[in-house]
């Protein structure tokens, strides 16, 4: 029986694209309540950044981040290893590593076997142990949809905390995966992916993110963020936003997944693309000879475990590019754009 249930036809969303829409976010966020003050806590609600940091006052940050979706593939195995690898990324995104995980599952008992839940707890496991770390507990509810993920904490040097609103005017920017997730998980969920494709896909939804703790470790990398549910556009509008800056990036020079444009040309994409697109749209424009259609469905594709986006010092790219080298990711090594004064929009995006 566990070997004909496709996961993706017992949730209405898929991995990161069952975030809120941003503008629906910052009305439920949006609050005259103020916060006890804490002079401990490094970073909080008052910035979008990826984890909560609290400075233990030794030198060292506690990072702490939960994260948790509904299938975004079929394979309970592997669901387990996308979401585990998800939820990680937030500490790696800080510069941090990773020191115990917590399980969050809700399962529909009365629609699934328990015995997909425990694969979906194995896949868990398997990536927590490849990061290193302990897969210590956590809670479980029964829900109309199958939801999971983690709370994970890690440490990093307080001194190495990267935050996604620190990048500097002149900054280089790199990422570390293609683009393309929500769209080759929506032609997963339609029967409408190729055997190349899907193999393609959980690769990338898979790995995980690790190189964020060395990366931490560079002076010359000003801010850090991953690329999850709002989209590259959506994180680059943040991390500008944040740092006062404007961005420009060239879409040519843009990692794209393959087949993913072959699934464009379908009209196959995420209904989280609209939802993105609609909240940040005004703050994006285009030059000539941007194939503005194509880059609408590309810039706001909600990705799941997504690549990092990195700022950094354009003095110190080639100390960034060294250490992208050694770590395996010689196709990550040309830079995407930069960061500007800041300008009537947030991001240009060039041919």
């Amino acid at each position: 029986m566990t070997d004909t249930i496709r996961l993706t036809q017992y949730a209405h969303g898929a991995g990161c694209g069952c975030k809120i829409a941003p503008a629906v976010l910052q009305e439920i966020l949006k609050s005259d309540k103020k916060d006890p003050h804490t002079a401990n806590l490094l970073v909080g609600n008052s910035s979008n950044d990826d984890a909560a940091v609290y400075d233990m006052g030794n030198g060292k940050a506690l990072i702490a981040s939960t994260d948790f979706f509904m299938p975004i593939v079929d394979d309970a195995y592997d669901f387990g290893r996308i979401a585990a690898a998800n939820a990680i990324s937030d500490i790696y995104a800080m510069g941090g590593t990773p020191v115990m995980a917590l399980a969050i599952l809700g399962w529909p008992v009365d629609k699934l076997p328990a015995s997909l839940a425990a694969r979906v707890m194995d896949g868990a496991r398997y990536v927590c142990e490849q990061a290193g770390i302990p897969l210590a507990g956590g809670h479980s509810i029964d829900t109309t949809e199958p939801v999971f993920g983690l709370s994970v904490n890690g440490f990093c040097d307080s001194v190495n905390l990267k935050r996604n609103d620190t990048a500097k005017e002149g900054d280089l920017l790199f990422v570390t995966k293609p683009l393309g997730t929500g769209i080759l998980a929506t032609a997963l969920k339609r029967g409408q992916i190729h055997d190349d494709h899907k193999l393609l896909l959980n690769n990338n939804l898979t790995s995980l993110n690790s190189i964020g703790a060395p990366l931490g470790q560079l002076p010359g990398v000003t801010a850090m963020t991953d690329i999850t549910g709002f989209g590259l556009a959506g994180h680059l509008v943040e991390m500008a936003e944040g740092s006062g800056l404007s961005a420009a990036i060239s879409y040519a020079a843009l990692p794209v997944l393959g087949g993913v444009k072959e699934y464009l040309a379908q009209r196959i994409v995420p209904d989280a693309t609209y939802r993105n697109w609609n909240a940040y749209s005004d703050k994006i424009a285009f030059g000539d000879g941007v194939d503005v259609m194509e880059a609408f469905s590309l810039l706001p594709d909600p990705q799941t475990n997504g690549g990092l986006l990195i700022a950094v010092d354009k003095d110190a790219s080639t100390t960034l590019i060294a250490a992208l080298k050694e770590h395996g990711y010689e196709d990550f090594i040309l830079p995407i754009g930069s960061m500007i004064a800041r300008g009537e929009k947030v991001i240009v995006v060039g041919k």
